[in-house]
């Protein structure tokens, strides 16, 4: 039987230390289920995440189907996890504190910035009626393009947000989004209003980079 180290991860905090215990298992005998509940009961609820439909899909949605198989066993840990492509999977926490954050309602029309069939978005998918995902930019519908959007929500961190971006969203919309200065990452969230955006960050986290959203480098002659 193929067999794989399980790691435990004891965590208390929204940006754990978390002490990695490994105990080589075989990969069938991985509860999942338990896994997702510990998830929910130790790392959501206890960082104040509280919103219902929030909780319920991430106890519901198994994580471990968005990471490779030889990963399946750390996808409940709070920390991203490498995907092909050199992508990331957030961390739990990462995810559910933007989506609190984003306050989504059923009626919004939003604009997922990420992967068309990912976690972030089956996430939303049982909450929104109106949801477009898309990668990049260039890869946006053109029956998308016109905008409107009333939220965005950006699955990495930018240095940048692209006025092509700030575009698609109504006047007043939310975007969500993880922000990277100098290799510090964190969460914001702010308002577009005539066309210009003001995000506030609202916490530090583990979120992984954009290359689309990262500022271009300066020539110095």
């Amino acid at each position: 039987r193929t067999k794989m180290n399980r790691l435990y991860c004891h965590c208390n905090t929204v940006m754990p230390n978390c002490r990695e215990v490994t105990e080589s298992v075989p990969m069938e005998s991985a509860d999942f289920n338990n896994m997702r509940r510990a998830m929910v009961d130790i790392q959501l609820r206890t960082n104040g995440v509280t919103e219902p439909w929030i909780v319920a899909a991430m106890g519901n949605v198994a994580r471990e189907q968005f990471v490779p198989d030889a990963l399946r066993t750390t996808a409940y840990m709070d920390r991203s996890i490498a995907l092909a492509g050199g992508k990331k999977l957030n961390p739990p926490m990462t995810t559910a504190l933007m989506l609190q954050a984003a306050e989504v309602s059923a009626d919004d029309t939003i604009l997922l910035v990420g992967a068309p069939k990912g976690y972030v978005a089956t996430l939303l998918s049982a909450r929104a009626k109106h949801l477009v995902v898309t990668e990049t930019l260039a890869e946006l519908p053109e029956t998308a393009r016109k905008g409107g959007f009333s939220l965005i929500i950006i699955d990495g961190a930018v240095e940048i947000l692209p006025d092509a971006l700030v575009a698609l969203a109504a006047d007043g919309a939310r975007i969500v989004t993880g922000v990277d200065e100098r290799g510090v990452t964190r969460l914001a969230a702010g308002f577009v209003r005539g066309g210009k955006v003001a995000l506030r960050p609202f916490i530090d986290s583990e979120i992984a980079p954009l290359a689309e959203f990262a500022r271009k480098p300066e020539f110095v002659f």
